[in-house]
């Protein structure tokens, strides 16, 4: 595959990197003295040189016959130097940040290549709103490669999406440049089928010789899992048991084992490494979703490294696993992943092999990044009016939007609750008898039980799920946000309907976001008014703003981690077992529309 994130390719450039390893021509960078961490051989090795021209490695070992009178030297004694970390499967907008500054957030903390699959402002704003994200990410030196959505809507028929994407979209996305393969195939169900849509967009994808990225959520490792793996599929990151890893490496697809904010299975699903003597090139660590809050605090790919070594893992292991494993999944190995003669100088250098801090990022053989700063220039956003104003709600909403009839005659009436599970993207489907007051069925905080409503926002509509949630822990007021994966409908939940009628217009006024409201006040508001999905303010400014979110929850009782990431999960009809969409509860274990109340 022809790399185009690069200063040069490789074919402009083949004698200058010839005679600069010979030392015929100087050059430009040299590295002195590390401490190499070759992920080609899973060995350390001592003082290596490192020289780089026209922002591509040309030597690794002894570098001195390359150094001239212009040549920049950075001695790198006691230092590692690793390649720079890859994310293999990322959703940037999670972060609700612009792809710009998600690169000043994570370039300083070691990532310099990302995997993106911007499917969430797709299906709010169609192809448009990918290719503002992909040109967005020409400001920032992070290569922000981009796969093409492909599920939009996720699972048709279940929601309404603010634009498709079918076979005819994806081929013609395929051509863009930035784009590197088809995005999480999460209609699952569609490809066991053999459905002829769905199909027609791995058809498309194979054609274009790219890769397809996979979203296979169920315990199926026999047949389905097969099915899925013999129509194009390379990778996943839907694994939630170690077997589930296992069984897809063994089967030759790549395991991209997630750990973001509030999707903590890597821990779990890394025994299938740690307690079996198995090969482990087909594993990656992956974020998935990660707040601004985390990147700030804790990091980005060196934080899940540290995390995997945490849980034993060998820490060059670690770093092969977001290096050459990930170049290898997307077929880049020939030019990314590793510290090697011709491939693109992005590394990194750190002190302590079992505790990664990074001190300075390289990128295309600039220094972009030292000392937890970065130091390379970025323009400002620039977003099209297109991703802007996407409020677009049928009614008018009030304390009445959210009255929830019951059957006549009924004091007590048999209900579906879906309740969730901290910190993984499962949940249950809960039948509980739920109260009933003049003849409309209401929340129980007592019993951790609130009202939810998802209002379709794209089409003037008018149409709007409800139901009921359970397992946040909510004494009083109730949550509204636009961040309502992967429709991003407004989703609204609480206690109370006149804090949810108050909530859900707070966000309408402000063009989307999240917003907490509490005895009829708003305590916490975050505005994302490009999409309803993002801001373009820095990192840092949005921690701010999501801190004093998560104080509001806490305020109202809420009692698990990255509450807005778990309920952002409940439209997604794509994820075991019970899901609300604008168009209703939806079993997705059948894919079948379920009643609300049960006989």
């Amino acid at each position: 595959m022809l790399n185009k994130f690069c200063k040069k390719p490789l074919y402009e450039v083949t004698r200058t990197m010839a005679n600069v390893a010979m030392g015929v021509e100087k050059a430009e960078m040299v590295i002195r003295n590390a401490k190499l961490v070759n992920v080609c051989t899973a060995e350390i090795q001592e003082g290596i040189d490192v020289a780089i021209t026209q922002g591509r490695i040309a030597l690794v070992g002894d570098a001195s016959h390359c150094i001239g009178d212009d040549t920049q030297i950075i001695d790198a004694s006691g230092q590692y130097i690793a390649p720079g970390f890859m994310d293999a499967h990322i959703h940037v907008e999670s972060a609700m940040i612009t792809v710009g500054e998600y690169g000043r957030a994570v370039v300083p903390r070691g990532t310099t290549g990302i995997f993106m699959d911007p499917h969430e402002i797709c299906n709010v704003c169609g192809p448009e709103g990918v290719k503002a994200m992909i040109d967005d990410g020409k400001r920032t030196p992070l290569k922000a490669m981009s796969n093409v959505p492909s599920c939009v809507p996720a699972v048709a028929g279940f929601e309404d999406t603010g634009s498709h994407i079918g076979p005819e979209e994806v081929r013609e996305m395929m051509t863009w440049d930035g784009i590197m393969g088809l995005g999480e195939m999460m209609s699952f169900p569609n490809v066991l089928s053999a459905e002829p849509n769905i199909h027609g967009e791995l058809a498309e994808t194979l054609k274009a010789d790219q890769v397809i990225t996979g979203h296979f959520s169920i315990p199926d490792t026999a047949a389905g899992l097969n099915a899925y793996i013999a129509s194009g599929v390379r990778c996943c990151h839907e694994s939630t048991r170690a077997v589930d890893v296992l069984e897809k490496m063994r089967h030759g697809m790549y395991a991209l084992m997630r750990y973001g904010s509030a999707w903590h299975d890597m821990p779990v699903i890394i025994r299938a490494i740690l307690d079996n003597d198995v090969e482990d090139r087909f594993a990656c660590l992956i974020s998935d979703d990660t707040h601004p809050d985390t990147l700030i605090s804790e990091g980005h790919m060196d934080h899940i490294i540290r995390c995997a070594v945490k849980e034993g893992l060998d820490p060059i292991k670690a770093i092969q696993y977001v290096t050459i494993n990930p170049a290898t999944c997307f077929r880049m190995d020939h030019e990314m992943g590793s510290i090697t003669p011709g491939k693109c100088a992005d590394i990194v250098f750190f002190d302590d092999l079992n505790d990664i801090r990074i001190t300075r990022t390289i990128i295309d053989g600039d220094i972009v990044a030292e000392n937890g700063k970065m130091v390379a220039e970025l323009s400002e956003p620039d977003f099209p009016a297109s991703v802007y104003d996407t409020m677009h709600v049928g009614e008018t909403i009030t304390a009445d939007s959210f009255r929830i009839k019951a059957p006549d005659g009924k004091d007590t009436v048999s209900t579906r609750v879906i309740e969730i599970i901290p910190n993984h993207v499962g949940n249950y489907e809960k039948i509980m008898d739920l109260n009933v007051t003049d003849g409309f069925v209401e929340a129980d905080p007592e019993n951790d039980i609130m009202k939810m409503a998802v209002f379709e926002r794209h089409h003037n509509t008018g149409t709007k799920g409800v139901g009921f949630v359970k397992g946040f822990g909510f004494k009083k007021g109730a949550m509204a946000q636009t961040v309502a994966h992967d429709a991003h409908n407004l989703l609204v939940a609480g206690t109370n309907d006149e804090d949810m009628a108050l909530a859900a217009n707070t966000l309408i006024e402000c063009g989307g976001g999240l917003c907490a409201v509490a005895d009829g006040k708003v305590l916490a508001i975050v505005p994302l008014p490009i999409a309803g999905l993002m801001n373009d303010l820095p990192a840092e400014e949005m921690a701010d703003l999501v801190a004093k979110l998560d104080v509001a929850w806490k305020e109202m009782g809420c009692v698990i981690n990255s509450p807005y990431m778990t309920m952002a999960l409940i439209p997604l009809a794509c994820l075991p077992e019970l899901r609300l969409t604008n168009r209703g509860l939806v079993d997705c274990r059948t894919f079948s529309f379920a009643d609300l109340f049960v006989e």
